[in-house]
C-alpha cells in the first residue's frame, strides 16, 4: 500500500498537550496522568489495557497477523521527593530523574502528600534567596541539592509544623510546568520531555483513525511511566514486535543539529547506534513525503529503546524527536515540530515492516539482510520490494 501524508490535528494536539502539561506525573507518581492519557485514547476510539505496573497498552489491528511494530512514549517527568524536614520549617529535596538544581531554582513545586486531598504549593530556593541580605553571595554560592531548599506557602517554622501539615520524608515534589503557547508557535514549559511526544502519537494515531487507513501490520502505543528512572520500555511488548520507534525530545544546543520546527532522527545515543536499516528508512519518509527533518546524535541521552533492548526485546529500534532547547530546564519547542514528529509516526504505520519476509521467521546468515557495501565487498540484500519501498 502507497503511505500518505495524513493532515495532523493540531488543535487537537494542543489542545491536549496543554493537558497533560498541568497534569503533575513525576517518575513514581503517574497515575493522574495515565488516567488522563486513557480518557484521550476513550475519545479517539483507541482500546487499550494496563500492565501490571500501570503503562499504558494500544493496540491498532492491521490487516495481517504475526510481526507487527511499537511506537512508545514516556508519560513520567523529572521531579523532586523530600528527603528531610528542616528545623527552619522547609524542605530538603533530592532530584527524581536526572537534572541541575541549577533549573529548580525559582521553580514553582507542589507537594503531594499521603491525604490524597490536600496538597500544598511551594517553591524551590537557594539557601541564600534574599538579595538585600546576602548580596554577592547569592551568586557566589555553590549550585547544586544541597544548596536548595523548598519554601512552602503555609505558616510553618519548624519541623513539627511541617509535621502538623502531614508532609513527611519521601512525599513527592512536582516543578510546576507553567506552559506557554507563543503566537508564533514556539511552547515554553517544562516537562515538553515527554508530554509534547505523547500529544505527537495521539495526533498519529488520531489522524490514521480519522481517515479510516488500513494498516498492513498492527501497530502499538505503549506509554510508559519511569524512563526517567532507567525502565522506559522495559516491559509492555510482545515478542511479536518487530520494530520499535520510540518519541523523544530531540537536543537542540551547541554543536547539535536538532531544529525545534522539524522532526529529529536520532542515530546514535550514550547507549550506541540505533537500528542501521529503520533509522536510514525514516529519513527516506521524511524525503519523500517532505517531512522537515534533522539527523542527530545524541551524548547524555537515554531513552525507552535501552531499556527495552536490555530487557531482551528483539526489535528493530529507532527513536524521533521534537527539539526542544535546554532540555530539562527551561525547555522551549515548537508546534511545527510536534507535527511534524505526528506526521512521520502516520506516514511509518501506513508502511511494511522494514523488512517483511525476514522479521516473519529466523533465517539463515545469507538471508539476513546487510547494509550497502563497496561495489567489491557486497553480500546479499533484500529486493526493494521486500525492504518495504
Amino acid at each position: 500500500m502507497s503511505a500518505k501524508l495524513l493532515p495532523i490535528d493540531m488543535a487537537y494536539v494542543q489542545e491536549v498537550l496543554i493537558h497533560l502539561l498541568r497534569t503533575p506525573s513525576p517518575a513514581g507518581r503517574t497515575d493522574q496522568v495515565v488516567q488522563l492519557i486513557g480518557d484521550q485514547l476513550e475519545r479517539i476510539g483507541l482500546p487499550f489495557e494496563l500492565t501490571r505496573r500501570g503503562a499504558l497498552c494500544v493496540e491498532l489491528v492491521g490487516e495481517r497477523e504475526g510481526p507487527d511494530r511499537a511506537v512508545v512514549v514516556h508519560a513520567d517527568t523529572i521531579g523532586c521527593m523530600v528527603k528531610g524536614l528542616k528545623e527552619n520549617g522547609r524542605l530538603e529535596v533530592t532530584p527524581i530523574g536526572t537534572h541541575s538544581a541549577r533549573f529548580a531554582e525559582g521553580a514553582r513545586v507542589t507537594i503531594f502528600v499521603d491525604d490524597v486531598d490536600r496538597t500544598y504549593t511551594g517553591t524551590i530556593l537557594p539557601l541564600k534567596a534574599s538579595g538585600h541580605r546576602w548580596h554577592e553571595e547569592c551568586d557566589t554560592q555553590p549550585v547544586g541539592w544541597d544548596f536548595v531548599e523548598v519554601r512552602i506557602d503555609e505558616p510553618v517554622e519548624t519541623v513539627e509544623h511541617l509535621r502538623e501539615l502531614g508532609i513527611a520524608v519521601g512525599d513527592f515534589v512536582a516543578l510546576d510546568a507553567n506552559p506557554v503557547v507563543t503566537p508564533s508557535g514556539y511552547v515554553k514549559s517544562r516537562h515538553l520531555d515527554d508530554k509534547a511526544g505523547v500529544a505527537a502519537a495521539l495526533g498519529a494515531f488520531k489522524a490514521l483513525i480519522d481517515h479510516n487507513v488500513a494498516l498492513p501490520v498492527s501497530a502499538h502505543l505503549l506509554v510508559t511511566i519511569a524512563e526517567e528512572v532507567g525502565l522506559g520500555a522495559s516491559h509492555g511488548l510482545d515478542a511479536d514486535v518487530a520494530e520499535m520507534v520510540s518519541i523523544d525530545n530531540g537536543v537542540v544546543a551547541q554543536g547539535q543539529q536538532s531544529r525545534e520546527d522539524t522532526v529529529n532522527i536520532a542515530m546514535q545515543d550514550s547507549t550506541g547506534p540505533f537500528d542501521y536499516h529503520l533509522t536510514r528508512r525514516l529519513l527516506r519518509l521524511c524525503r519523500e513525503h517532505g517531512i522537515p527533518h534533522r539527523r542527530d546524535v545524541f551524548g547524555a541521552y537515554r531513552s525507552d529503546v535501552a531499556s527495552a533492548l536490555e530487557a531482551g526485546a528483539e526489535t528493530r529500534a529507532a527513536l524521533i524527536g521534537f527539539g526542544v532547547d535546554a532540555s530539562h530546564g527551561h525547555e522551549r519547542t515548537h508546534l511545527r515540530g510536534i507535527e511534524a514528529v505526528a506526521e512521520l509516526a502516520a506516514v511509518y504505520l501506513q508502511t511494511e515492516l522494514t523488512f517483511e519476509a525476514w522479521d516473519t521467521h529466523p533465517g539463515s546468515l545469507a538471508e539476513f539482510p546487510v547494509e550497502a557495501q563497496p561495489a567489491e565487498e557486497q553480500g546479499p540484500t533484500w529486493p526493494q520490494e521486500q525492504a518495504g519501498e
